[in-house]
């Protein structure tokens, strides 16, 4: 990143913080609930029961079914009737599929180094689209990349633009928004052989963002990265969901927001998201006993957050 587009971007994140205190003053509005949870897990009695703690949304997957190659481990007509089991029991519960979590992994990788094998990628995750297209989602959420190669990662870079470019156009197709999620690094080097994943900084982000379509947009894991705020408020109007979970920096640890066992500062968290406008749910993806924990979960977020703005009980 050069200084000039460095400074550009801290400019931008002075200017959020700043207005973020402003809008900060009328009570904001509470947020919708959701929760991830892998289609072969979903059951009528737990979106029955979600529905009836608050939860509006789902995100799923369809990745238990496809191997680490890319193989479909069921035939079409039975993927077909998966999908359109699953979405039965979200419509009969009353929840909405809000998104897709698409397959990932070392060989389906979108930024894939090798570009005879890339074509193949992209064919496997149009068609998971065609059966996704059944849930009626409003959001496909793609990884960027899996761990890379010892200094490739510029070429890589150029190999998910194209791969998005070319996926968004499908997405588009099914009537959703296709967003990327930033991925966990804080070192670049996973180890001696390996680098972090493509979006792993705040900085590679906005730089990445800048460089894909303005209508790609940006998924924000808050467990990826530390003081997810930064990226929140970097990211701005483009954010368009959330995985929601606590971590501390060094693991992906996924632990309960409410656990108390992760770093992040919650209200910081609630402020940027107010300041950027987002209206997408909460969604939880994060370890939990029961989905009757989520929305006093919430809550207690929401009610630390109106605290600190000087809005509650208006």
């Amino acid at each position: 990143m050069s200084k000039q587009t460095f400074y550009l971007t801290a400019l931008l994140l002075c200017s959020c913080l700043f207005s973020s205190k402003a809008k900060s003053q009328s009570t904001p509005q509470r947020l919708r609930l959701g929760f991830s949870i892998g289609m072969d897990k979903i059951t009528p009695e737990i979106l029955v029961k979600a529905k009836a703690n608050g939860i509006d949304f789902i995100e799923t997957s369809v990745n238990r079914y496809i191997d680490s190659a890319g193989n479909f481990l069921l035939t079409d007509d039975e993927m077909i009737d998966k999908v359109k089991a699953a979405k039965k029991m979200a419509d009969e519960a009353g929840i909405q599929i809000w998104s897709i979590h698409m397959p990932y992994g070392r060989l389906i990788d979108i930024s894939l180094s090798d570009s005879a094998g890339r074509p193949g990628v992209l064919d496997l995750h149009k068609k998971v689209l065609g059966f996704c297209k059944i849930l009626k989602p409003t959001i496909i959420l793609f990884h960027p990349s899996w761990f890379l190669g010892i200094n490739e990662r510029d070429f890589r870079k150029g190999q998910m633009v194209q791969s998005a470019i070319e996926l968004n156009t499908a997405v588009k197709a099914i009537h959703a928004t296709m967003v990327i999620e930033n991925m966990f690094g804080p070192e670049l080097l996973r180890d001696k052989t390996r680098e972090r994943p493509l979006f792993r900084t705040v900085e590679e982000s906005v730089e990445m963002m800048n460089r894909l379509p303005a209508d790609i947009y940006s998924a924000i894991d808050l467990n990826h990265i530390k003081h997810p705020e930064k990226l929140i408020y970097a990211m701005g109007p483009r954010l368009k969901t959330l995985h929601v979970a606590d971590g501390t920096d060094k693991a992906e640890n996924h632990f309960f927001p409410c656990s108390g066992q992760g770093h992040n500062d919650w209200v910081a968290i609630l402020t940027a998201i107010n300041a950027v406008g987002y209206k997408g749910p909460f969604m939880y993806e994060s370890k939990y006993k029961d989905v009757s924990e989520f929305k006093p979960c919430y809550e207690s977020l929401y009610q630390s957050f109106l605290q600190s703005t000087g809005t509650a009980g208006k």
